[in-house]
């Protein structure tokens, strides 16, 4: 089995994981030492536990608790993929499910959960401006609300959760330049990680990620518009460590590329100044 760590921080860690393994192995038993959850990307395998007996297909989630036991097995198809998210005690304590919630073994590929494993997965692929944390916390928490059947009742955020929110949208800002991550950011807020993205989301309707990757890029549009140093300088200038991933994410916002974009606005420029002395 190949695995590849994408994330790591004090509350989760998110690695991937390949197996190759089909009918003719032998099954392997596996024993976790804490709270997790797999999201099945592709393929197929099978999984004894305590709970029962599971055969998880691609949307399927494998789910871990400290001390029990898994055995896989391979015994229809080759190999599978899952990306899976391994929780700490303290986010896993935050989320409120009770210990049988953690104990179900696994579930079937429900839609209020594939979607989210699916936005994992585009995120994981650099291909969104959610933080693969932030949505590695919503999986686990509408996880808990599924299984326990007890949905979350949306809080109707106080005067001073606004201003808790406002205020961090205001850092990230000011600071988007550097590296931001949600922990970093609810630490000053003075609240959990998992209580700030609920909190930042709800009074601002983006993420903390999204609100960081979009301050960036606007700050890029300026640099782009107003000055002609080079796009590399742009991208590491407002925060983006990887010019592919800032040119990306550019045309998706932008839909066009920054060179693109800086020719058509300097275009417009020239446009406004003949007509300005024309009049």
């Amino acid at each position: 089995m190949d695995a590849t760590t994408l994330l790591t921080s004090d509350v989760m860690t998110v690695s991937e994981f390949r197996c190759d393994a089909g009918p003719g192995d032998k099954p392997f038993a596996e024993c976790r030492t804490g709270h997790s959850i797999a999201y099945v990307r592709s393929g197929s395998f099978g999984c004894h536990c305590r709970a029962g007996f599971f055969e998880l297909v691609a949307g399927s989630l494998l789910v871990g608790a400290p001390g029990e036991e898994y055995t896989c097995t391979h015994e229809h198809v080759c190999g599978d993929v899952c990306l899976s998210f391994f929780l700490s005690e303290d986010l896993v304590e935050t989320l409120g499910g009770r210990r049988e919630t953690w104990q179900v073994g696994a579930t079937p590929p429900l839609p209020e959960l594939m979607v989210l494993g699916e936005l994992a997965q585009t995120a994981a692929d650099g291909n969104s401006d959610l933080g693969l944390d932030e949505i590695g916390q919503i999986l686990a928490g509408r996880f808990v609300d599924v299984v326990s059947g007890r949905p979350r009742k949306p809080a109707s955020p106080t005067a001073r959760d606004r201003r808790r929110a406002v205020e961090a949208a205001l850092w990230i800002d000011d600071n988007s330049h550097a590296e931001i991550d949600l922990e970093q950011a609810a630490r000053l807020a003075g609240l959990s990680p998992f209580h700030f993205l609920r909190l930042f989301s709800n009074v601002l309707g983006v993420t903390p990620h999204q609100y960081l990757v979009r301050s960036r890029l606007r700050h890029a549009a300026r640099l782009l518009a107003d000055d002609d140093i080079a796009v590399t300088d742009v991208a590491y200038d407002v925060g983006f460590g990887d010019l592919s991933n800032f040119v990306r994410t550019f045309h998706r916002a932008a839909g066009m590329s920054p060179t693109k974009f800086r020719q058509a606005s300097k275009g417009m420029r020239k446009i406004l100044q003949e007509q300005l002395a024309l009049n």
